[in-house]
């Protein structure tokens, strides 16, 4: 995947954006800039490379038009650890709410998860070969042969075991069962299992006051470590225990020190943290004085210097964000980017505003992504055998529908299409597999559409539906 990804160029990182995204092509072309400037950065020699910052990216569009989308899936693309945070959440320190801080420790979290997953494919056949043993001792206990001890010359004397019949017995029988646990022969089979629980930590206040999650997290791994691991007696199935004994030895033939150093380094250099709602923390325009936007602008306070570049002490080690991709994102009806204070607007240097979905989108969005809403009902149903089929005119007729909807309510940008298409299914998805049998064909005409829908477009009040 790391060379894959380094090979991408701006033009081929925006192509597969395509495949998931309609739309949107100057968003698209800052962030694919922006993924590729960091294989460029890598890439410097000397100091300057500790120099060259990320350009983080404001993007301003309403609900619905893609903004999450694009982060998500530019991370994917680079197999980069992600989170997404929603900017309401946070509250200015002193308040109570969560601390700005934890989006970078939710961040080293997915890092450390990437890096173990790399590196559990990586000895995964012999930890596969690991758990082969361990189920055939529990299926076929090795046979303990009588011991010898007998002169080899002047007082050196041999001490071992003296093969026996019921030796090769038993190994010819570990081989037979072997192949048959290769062939999946044995999988329903039952057997039990030990396996290794963690006791429960539960740290709630210290002293006069919360600890921040850093060190809760610490301390908590601190006792369970001192703790004794207790086992527990299971009996599961042998492709059960696969799976439980799977992580087990993985576990064992990695080097845990090695994990945390990658993952450190991973989040440092390729991380990518989504702040969405950033409109809902900055001042309203014209407003000064206390009340609510003393504790908005805090927060921007709290985030400047996380987005500046600071250290973030989490429970895997200290965190740097100089290099961290800061990608926000808000509607910004109410207030404007330039009501935020001034030092965070200028760590956002590359502002996009995204386009509003139109009729010819919808449709393109129920036809093109390789997500599409329609290809997820295709397969919803056809995990029933019941096969689903819309033509051509249905899926415009979707879209028109769905589009006149949030011009006369509210504009939920494409989430409309999720209502809409719910509307019109559900009462296929009721039936099947009760009056629906399977083998049968389900085809959505545009006539079928009109007159499934038409009572959502006529009633104003669309409370009940508005995602």
């Amino acid at each position: 995947m790391r060379n894959e990804f380094h090979d991408l160029t701006p033009r081929q990182i925006v192509a597969e954006l395509d495949k998931y995204i309609i739309g949107q092509h100057d968003a698209k072309r800052n962030v694919a800039i922006a993924l590729r400037n960091r294989i460029r950065r890598m890439n410097v020699k000397g100091d300057i490379q500790k120099d060259i910052v990320p350009n983080n990216i404001l993007m301003i569009g309403s609900t619905g038009v893609g903004k999450t989308e694009i982060a998500r899936r530019l991370a994917k693309i680079a197999n980069a650890p992600f989170t997404k945070v929603e900017a309401s959440k946070f509250t200015e320190v002193g308040y109570v709410g969560r601390d700005v801080e934890s989006m970078v420790r939710d961040l080293v979290e997915q890092s450390v998860h990437l890096v173990r997953e790399k590196k559990n494919e990586a000895v995964k056949e012999k930890a596969a070969e690991a758990v082969e043993e361990v189920i055939l001792d529990i299926l076929i206990p090795p046979v303990k042969s009588p011991s010898f001890a007998r002169p080899i010359s002047g007082n050196t004397i041999e001490i071992g075991t003296e093969p026996s019949s019921d030796d090769e017995l038993n190994e010819r029988t570990r081989d037979l069962f072997r192949e048959k646990l290769k062939r999946g022969e044995l999988d329903d089979r039952k057997i039990e299992i030990s396996v290794k629980q963690s006791p429960p930590v539960g740290i709630g206040m210290i002293g006069n006051g919360m600890m921040d999650d850093a060190s809760i997290a610490g301390l908590q791994d601190m006792i369970s470590g001192m703790m004794p691991k207790k086992t527990k007696k299971r009996k599961v199935s042998i492709s059960e225990a696969r799976k439980i004994l799977m992580e087990e030895e993985a576990s064992k033939l990695i080097d845990f020190d090695e994990v945390k150093e990658e993952a450190l380094k991973l989040a440092e250099n390729n991380g990518i943290i989504f702040i969405d709602e950033i409109d809902k923390i900055a001042s309203k325009s014209g407003k000064s004085g206390g009340g609510p936007d003393v504790s908005r602008e805090g927060v921007q306070r709290d985030l400047l210097p996380i987005v500046e570049g600071s250290a973030v002490n989490t429970k895997y080690g200290v965190v740097n964000t100089d290099h961290v991709l800061f990608i926000a994102a808000g509607a910004f009806h109410v207030s404007k980017p330039s009501d935020l204070i001034p030092e965070l607007q200028g760590r956002f240097p590359i502002r996009v505003e995204l386009n509003s979905l139109t009729e010819e989108d919808f449709y393109r969005i129920l036809k093109e992504p390789k997500n599409a809403l329609t290809k997820q009902y295709q397969a919803l149903f056809e995990s029933e055998e019941v096969y689903l089929d819309f033509n051509d005119e249905a899926i415009r007729e979707i879209a028109k529908l769905a589009f006149q909807i949030n011009e006369q309510v509210e504009n939920i940008g494409a989430r409309r299409l999720h209502t809409v298409m719910s509307h019109l299914l559900n009462d296929f998805l009721f039936d099947v597999p009760d009056t629906i049998e399977s083998n049968s064909r389900i085809m959505i005409t545009r006539e079928m559409v009109q007159e499934r829908l038409s009572s959502l477009v006529k009633n104003r009040d669309l409370s009940q539906y508005i995602l």
